[in-house]
């Protein structure tokens, strides 16, 4: 009797064994599978806004630009990451009503001395990390990390913000400051041009941000 009791467990405990055990590929889809369990989220352009800051010697310009599309990563009621398109030929300037000289200031913001439009129609923003924050008097309460690409120039940037997920609704709000001279753009730089005098541009700019995204 014992001599037949052995086999019949040991054939009893390969049956219940898991499927992938011994299989390596079956073993990583399953762990594709089970990371996969992240949702994605579908930004919403419409609802979602982006406005820039650019500050000089003698003043400042501001303005907004449109989201082209996107998608937020959303792990329970946290978001984890996200892909962000944007559209650079919607780039405006808000602060100066006379059509003649906006259409001049948006015209230079288009050309090589700054963002490039018509040889990179796209900028683009890929979530790295996201870590909590406790929140501060703005309410922020996680710090994003991030690849930014403007002009085909790739660098990563961090920035706190309000982050939050409810109802199937993603969104995320805040203020990223950007190093433009990093993206290859020093028109009056004084960090490039020493002599430029009040004519120069500061080389931070900010971009604040409202971002939507739905199920």
């Amino acid at each position: 009797m014992k001599k037949l009791l052995l086999p019949a467990l040991i054939a009893v405990s390969l049956l219940a064994a898991p499927a992938y055990a011994g299989n390596p590929a079956t073993a990583a889809a399953a762990a594709r599978t089970s990371k996969a369990a992240d949702k994605s989220y579908k930004l919403q352009p419409q609802l979602s806004t982006l406005g820039w800051v650019g500050k000089k010697v003698t003043g400042q310009h501001n303005g907004n630009i449109q989201f082209k599309d996107g998608n937020v990563l959303v792990r329970g009621t946290q978001i984890v990451g996200g892909t962000f398109t944007v559209d650079m030929n919607s780039l405006k300037v808000e602060d100066i009503k006379e059509a003649e000289y906006n259409g001049k200031l948006v015209g230079h913001l288009r050309s090589e001395d700054f963002f490039s439009i018509e040889k990179n129609p796209t900028s683009t923003f890929k979530i790295t990390k996201v870590a909590p924050l406790k929140a501060d008097a703005a309410g922020n309460n996680a710090t994003i990390t991030g690849d930014l690409t403007i002009k085909g120039i790739t660098q990563s940037i961090s920035f706190p913000a309000k982050t939050g997920v409810k109802g199937g609704v993603a969104s995320a709000t805040g203020t990223a400051t950007i190093d433009r001279t990093k993206f290859d753009i020093k028109y009056g730089s004084k960090s490039f041009f020493e002599s430029i005098g009040d004519k120069a541009i500061m080389d931070d700019f900010t971009m604040s941000f409202n971002v939507i995204a739905k199920q």
